[in-house]
């Protein structure tokens, strides 16, 4: 889930469109129009404020530093870090995301084409675009892998959640608040090229997959499922798609879950070991690349890190 970036890229093709297209849903479906939770005071955030997610402690060379589990989208109440990975981002001296959501390269993320699409794949993405209360005319300005996963921010405003309060915000927030640099671990045009396959096949059956999810609301259920174990700090259940994910072991899904992540994982784990090298830092990583075989954990092991679980607590034999 990718939806910061994915967001971005949304507001980016609506403002091409001009203010008459956010006028294009029909008003008829007003009333089921996902809207974004609203944020909470400051006293309210403290007092909401707790620990989720998981949080390593990064030691090499005689320094320390931090590796944590993040949600790309939110609660309200998730706007503000918990006692331990406040701590954490304390004693570092930068905060390295996936990619900073603030960056000038996020402002103006790069161009991706739209394609053209068996009609009955079309339809379906039309449909879930008046679902989601968006312009339809947005499959002519964006490529159908990157709208799809677009709809996903919309899907979890449903659920009472949204990009605006993912981990990557609110760390670039805190950071930005207590002058701390904030870094990008990857560009974005490295993750559209994992999102986006190269074979024609391979995007549509993803879309096909992706869509039915939407239609038969599995895409829910795994968004929910995801979001309790990462609340959690369940890796077991993180680790294991077949519990969270709704879908066959060979399944696009699956397929694209090891492209967006074991693929990319040896480059972030590189780049974090070159930015521990240069001083004390936080790098904040999806919470699924934290898994299966090239999980960043066991990446970061192999390049000689020693690693502590601070949260949730390792639990000793």
């Amino acid at each position: 889930m990718r939806l910061a970036h994915f967001s971005h890229a949304l507001r980016r093709g609506l403002s091409r469109l001009g203010a008459a297209a956010l006028l294009l849903p029909a008003l008829g479906q007003a009333q089921d129009c996902p809207t974004p939770p609203a944020p909470l005071s400051k006293p309210q955030l403290q007092a909401a404020a707790a620990d989720r997610g998981l949080l390593w402690q990064l030691q090499r060379d005689g320094r320390t530093s931090y590796l944590y589990a993040t949600l790309h989208v939110g609660k309200a109440s998730w706007a503000a870090p918990g006692p331990q990975l406040r701590q954490a981002l304390q004693a570092v001296q930068r905060v390295a995301l996936e990619i900073d959501p603030h960056s000038p390269e996020m402002q103006s993320p790069p161009s991706t084409a739209a394609v053209t699409l068996a009609p009955a794949l079309q339809q379906r993405l039309r449909q879930q675009l008046r679902r989601a209360c968006l312009p339809e005319v947005l499959l002519q300005h964006m490529h159908p892998s990157l709208l799809l996963a677009s709809l996903s921010a919309f899907e979890a405003r449903r659920a009472g959640m949204d990009a605006s309060f993912g981990s990557e915000l609110m760390l670039a927030q805190w950071a930005r608040d207590n002058n701390r640099p904030v870094l990008s671990l990857e560009r974005a045009q490295e993750q559209l090229q994992a999102l986006i396959p190269s074979d024609p096949r391979q995007r549509d059956a993803e879309l096909d997959e992706g869509l039915q999810a939407m239609e038969d609301g599995s895409a829910m259920r795994q968004l929910q499922a995801l979001v309790s174990a990462w609340e959690r700090g369940d890796l077991a259940t993180l680790s294991n798609p077949q519990r969270w994910c709704h879908c066959s072991a060979d399944a696009a899904a699956l397929s694209l879950l090891r492209r967006l992540n074991d693929g990319r994982n040896p480059a972030l784990a590189q780049r974090i070991e070159q930015l521990h090298q240069q001083g004390p830092v936080l790098a904040a990583v999806g919470a699924l690349h934290m898994t299966g075989s090239a999980a960043l954990p066991t990446l970061l092991r192999a390049r000689g890190f020693e690693l502590r679980r601070l949260w949730p607590p390792e639990t000793r034999p």
